[in-house]
């Protein structure tokens, strides 16, 4: 079960479409990435263009055919297995000339790679037998990136059936996206991301993918992505009394990332990743026995090694930074999501998203309340899904046609869960809230969280759609884009080669010189979010609030007193940079000092 990746990093999932394709665009170079499998609406309509573009044989599955979902996830999974098994068969007989993809397989590795000083010494060899034999050599080691999978296991709905009849468990969103991979010919791994699901866990103990074969591999691994130690160990724990190894642990920042955020109670990046180093060892073997114990009831031999590694993604900007993180903390491999978007080569973005994205500032990058699931969302100003719900709310028609139902979860106002972004909830709410006889002020704040929701089905899924030919004008689809807000850092459409190339160290391509270090960008982060969560709550502040934001400027501070110690462990920066650090670091440890607490209320009858 050794590991076969040839880089150092991998691409998260972006989005529903931003990486919906990203394997089919860079897999053949041994890049690792994260499809999402929520909506099985868009893979239907990425397996039609794909499989038309490859000449492939393409017989739609409808919402009429049983078991649909699941079955669109595996036939759109095999698709993009067999497109990137073909690029590799291609790949690995070119010739190894200037422009060639084999050529840019092995260029585009890093320069601590094994396989690069190989492909080194094939080029500076002057006998021309011993460089075919070299050459020979590095076409059989070539490997394709992983072809992952991504489940945010909160998406959970309850499916119903021709007749409005509820259909068995088994065919609720999250377990048929699974069983969707489980039926797939891939031989990788799926991410579970968003928290516990004790249904989609027991489901998985009962799916045969997931146990070692005859010969003791896993065919189908499981990585768990987590926000803090404890919640690793608690699923970790959970996971594997039902005979389901944890491959990996994706370490990823709680608001330092793209897409959703988890503020994780104030807990910084670095002080989790040390939790993590210091115990590894015994994480590892807990979980072990637990894995044996389960194992062995099942009748099932324990295989003699399993994989195990640790991951971190979330606002690395330079490689140094990459580097430090692997080397100091001792993890496996680093993430780089949202500098992807950057690139045309490796994901799916629109036009008009990309030269936003390019041309955003610092300030266009903001942690919003626009998801419909009551979490923080990191959003970009100026996309065309803020656009059109600003619109809608101006002519007085807020909230959106609610039609994939992929995060219908409120039951405020009906039996049957509903949308907080769909205009049947806006508009129920709105009425709701103009008959409480709230000041102009308090009622004009209440509203405008009410329709901020975005319609994230649609909007997330629309690129996708937009570069294929969907269905619809294509001026018509909002698009919403949930970047990093690191991505600030990087203003520039770049090609594949120049982004790895970054990472990598063999070039720079942060537009401003003045970046902060990423420790110091998302200990920056907490503390605004702190002082907005805070001014949110201002209204209905008591002993509980004062205890949680208690906990949360505590956490801040043992992370400061973290990063006081790291600051001259980091001997590959300059003295400045290590001067500016610190400097940054004791200014947001006064900024959140200065943080006061309003007063709790005292109740009339306790004087």
């Amino acid at each position: 079960m050794e590991n076969s990746q040839v880089h150092t990093f991998h691409i998260p999932v972006l989005g529903l479409s931003y990486s919906i394709d990203t394997p089919i665009r860079v897999g053949r170079f041994g890049i690792s990435s994260v499809i999402s499998i929520v909506d099985d609406i868009l893979i239907e309509h990425m397996r039609k263009h794909y499989a038309h573009l490859h000449g492939e044989s393409y017989v739609p599955i409808t919402v009429r055919d049983e078991d649909y979902r699941a079955r669109r996830i595996t036939a759109y999974l095999n698709l993009v297995q067999k497109i990137v098994q073909k690029q590799i068969a291609a790949l690995k007989v070119s010739a190894f000339e200037k422009g060639s993809d084999i050529v840019k397989y092995f260029e585009m590795l890093s320069e601590h790679s094994p396989l690069k000083a190989l492909y080194h010494r094939m080029l500076h060899t002057n006998d021309t037998a011993k460089q075919y034999e070299l050459q020979d050599e590095l076409r059989i080691k070539i490997v394709p990136g992983d072809i992952d999978v991504n489940i945010m296991t909160k998406l959970d709905k309850v499916n119903t059936g021709r007749n409005h009849e509820q259909l068995p468990m088994e065919f609720t969103d999250a377990l048929a996206s699974l069983r969707g991979f489980a039926l797939s010919d891939l031989n990788s791994s799926v991410i579970l991301s968003a928290g516990l699901n004790p249904r989609l866990f027991s489901y998985m103990g009962q799916r045969p993918e997931f146990f070692p074969d005859e010969n003791s591999n896993l065919k189908k691994k499981v990585i768990l992505k987590v926000s803090d130690y404890r919640s690793a160990l608690i699923q970790g724990k959970i996971l594997a009394k039902k005979g389901i190894w944890i491959s990996e642990f994706r370490i990823e920042s709680g608001l330092n990332c793209g897409g959703h955020a988890f503020p994780s109670h104030g807990f910084l990046l670095g002080p989790i990743l040390e939790e993590f180093k210091t115990h590894r060892t015994s994480l590892l073997s807990e979980l072990h026995q637990i894995y044996a114990v389960a194992l062995q009831e099942k009748g099932i031999p324990l295989p003699s090694s399993m994989p195990f590694r640790i991951t971190v993604q979330g606002g690395i900007g330079t490689a140094k930074e990459d580097t430090f993180l692997r080397e100091h903390y001792c993890v496996e491999g680093t993430g780089w999501g949202s500098p992807f978007l950057l690139v045309p080569e490796a994901t799916n973005v629109d036009e008009r998203t990309r030269q936003l994205l390019a041309h955003a500032g610092r300030e266009d990058y903001y942690i919003s309340d626009a998801s419909p699931l009551g979490v923080p969302f990191n959003n970009l100003r100026g996309s065309t899904s803020d656009l059109l719900i600003q619109q809608r709310a101006n002519d007085g028609k807020p909230g959106s046609k609610c039609t994939k139902k992929f995060l219908v979860s409120n039951t405020e106002f009906t039996t049957e869960p509903i949308c907080t972004a769909s205009s049947q909830y806006q508009e129920l709410k709105i009425d709701q809230l103009k008959k409480q006889n709230l000041s102009p002020n308090v009622f004009l704040e209440k509203l405008a969280r009410v329709v901020e929701k975005a319609c994230l089905c649609e909007d997330l899924a629309a690129s996708g759609l937009i570069n294929s030919n969907g269905h619809g004008p294509a001026k018509e689809r909002a698009v919403a884009v949930c970047p990093g807000p690191n991505l600030a850092y990087f203003s520039k459409i770049v090609s594949l080669e120049e982004m790895v190339g970054h990472i990598y160290g063999r070039l720079q391509l942060l537009t401003d010189p003045n970046r902060p270090n990423l420790f110091i960008n998302e200990l920056k982060l907490y503390v605004d979010y702190m002082k907005q969560e805070i001014q949110k709550r201002l209204d209905s502040w008591n002993a509980k609030e004062q205890k949680y934001f208690d906990t949360f400027r505590k956490n801040l501070q043992d992370g400061i007193a973290h990063y006081k110690e790291l600051i001259p462990k980091l001997i590959e920066e300059t003295e400045r940079y290590r001067e500016t650090m610190r400097n940054e670091l004791l200014a947001l440890e006064q900024e959140l000092l200065d943080i006061v607490f309003p007063a709790i209320a005292v109740p009339e009858y306790a004087h």
